[in-house]
């Protein structure tokens, strides 16, 4: 017997929706490979192994797209800063051909050891201004999303000035590996469903 998601995910398919790969971030040079911007980063990786270009405007966000699988995806950057990034959001769920059911938003995580993902169908936003805004404009939860973590090793007197610093010599090292495994993450997810994928790159 299918489960709830597994019949809306049915549909979606029946009807042509998109996916919508959401990366979260801040846009401009000045904050290109900080910590708040892994979502970004994720996104655009992706969008590279498909030769996509993120670079359509709408809804305040630049959009890219491609065909994975026979599946439509969207890839896409908010424009709006980090805390308003539900403004953006919502505003692409309110079109045509995209759905709640196959959103998919990437975030930084500074509650996860630093290389740590973690994929979720739903929950709150755990201190996340952006995961925060996305929840309040769409007035759910129940959204899929993909945690990266950024935890430092030693407490932190400003979480705010922390996430917004490019990554350490020790991180940099690696980051790709950590954006590789996140990217495969999702294409795990829309290929395979959330549980498989959870299960396989979660820990």
């Amino acid at each position: 017997m299918k489960s709830d998601r597994e019949i809306a995910k049915s549909d979606a398919d029946a009807e042509g929706k998109s996916w919508l790969i959401a990366g979260l971030g801040n846009p401009g040079p000045e904050y290109e490979n900080t910590r708040h911007n892994l979502g970004f980063m994720v996104v655009d990786l992706l969008a590279a192994d498909f030769n996509a270009q993120i670079r359509r405007k709408e809804c305040r966000a630049l959009i890219g797209q491609t065909v994975f699988e026979e599946q439509k995806v969207e890839f896409a950057k908010p424009q709006t800063y980090m805390n308003l990034s539900g403004e953006s959001i919502g505003g692409l769920l309110s079109k045509n051909g995209r759905d709640l059911e196959r959103l998919v938003v990437i975030v930084d995580d500074l509650n996860l050891p630093f290389g740590t993902i973690r994929l979720r169908a739903r929950g709150s936003a755990g201190g996340h201004n952006g995961l925060r805004s996305i929840n309040d404009c769409l007035k759910t939860q129940d959204y899929a999303r993909l945690r990266i973590g950024i935890q430092p090793e030693h407490p932190l007197s400003n979480s705010k000035k922390f996430v917004l610093e490019r990554f350490s010599r020790r991180e940099a090292k690696a980051l790709q590996e950590v954006l590789r495994r996140s990217a495969d993450a999702i294409r795990e997810l829309i290929t395979e469903g959330i549980e498989q994928a959870m299960s396989k790159f979660n820990g």
